[in-house]
């Protein structure tokens, strides 16, 4: 926020948090891009969470990684169609899926964890480690 000289609130939209967030994201976004181009954010969210969780329901695993239900579907059938996941019905409820990664697709989860780690650092390369975790700490509270 900018405060002109009689102390009155004045709109910039570079001082904006919203705008800064977006920059900042755009910057991590062309850093990912550069670093893992065989599968998008998102793609590398459900990958990492699967590595983590072995199988996990369609809709579980939407949740743990912040997609709503027709969202996690799309990025679901793309790793499929890579070769990445596996989806099978539940033995217990038919109505449910349960995906799993593949050996392909574990393979390439346990070096793309590794590629990602790298990304963050690149990404926060002018950031000290106190203040990254301190950035950390105040994207938690939003």
């Amino acid at each position: 926020m900018h405060f002109d000289s009689d102390d009155s609130l004045t709109y910039r939209l570079e001082d904006q948090i919203g705008f800064k967030l977006r920059l900042a994201n755009q910057k991590h976004l062309e850093v990912f891009a550069r670093m893992m181009p065989d599968v998008t954010p998102t793609q590398f969210a459900v990958l990492a969470k699967l590595l983590e969780e072995d199988t996990i329901s369609q809709n579980q695993l939407g949740r743990l990684v912040g997609m709503d239900a027709a969202t996690t579907k799309g990025v679901v059938d793309r790793l499929r169609t890579k070769g990445f996941v596996r989806r099978i019905k539940s033995t217990s409820d038919m109505r449910r899926l349960e995906i799993s990664l593949t050996t392909e697709g574990r393979a390439f989860a346990e070096q793309a964890v590794q590629t990602a780690a790298e990304i963050s650092a690149a990404t926060a390369q002018n950031l000290t480690r106190r203040e990254l975790e301190r950035l950390l700490e105040l994207l938690d509270k939003l």
